[in-house]
């Protein structure tokens, strides 16, 4: 679906005050997917990309077991429709899925594909 290319995103957020990348990442995952991570989980950093509007995103990689089924997001909420003084709920994230590396590179957002690569590369090392 031409509609589904360059919008998915890896889960991500702000770092909490205090909070180093690694925690924060474990932090993001755990509340974007409903999957915390064992603390014995090997955490293997990728780096940090730019992203076009000019946040910097540290990403982190570990081997482990998800359903892309059992995906369940926190919520946000936001005024919805805007200027209508309701607000609304909605999952942070509203689908997860697995994809083979040159479908991966045309879903992401274009700013994370360098995120996918350094994990190509990391993964062929």
């Amino acid at each position: 679906m031409k509609k589904d290319e360059g919008v998915w995103s890896i889960p991500k957020g702000l770092y909490e005050e205090g909070e180093d990348a690694l925690a924060a990442a474990r932090r993001e995952f755990a509340e974007e997917t409903g999957l915390a991570l064992a603390e014995s989980s090997e955490m293997l950093l990728l780096g940090e990309f730019r992203q076009p509007g000019g946040k910097l995103v540290t990403a982190y990689a570990a081997e482990g077991e998800f359903d892309p089924k059992a995906l369940k997001s926190n919520l946000f909420s936001i005024e919805w429709p805007p200027r209508s003084g309701r607000m609304r709920e909605f999952p942070e994230i509203d689908r997860a899925g697995w994809f083979e590396p040159q479908e991966a590179r045309r879903k992401l957002l274009r700013g994370q594909v360098p995120i996918l690569e350094a994990l190509l590369a990391l993964l062929q090392a």
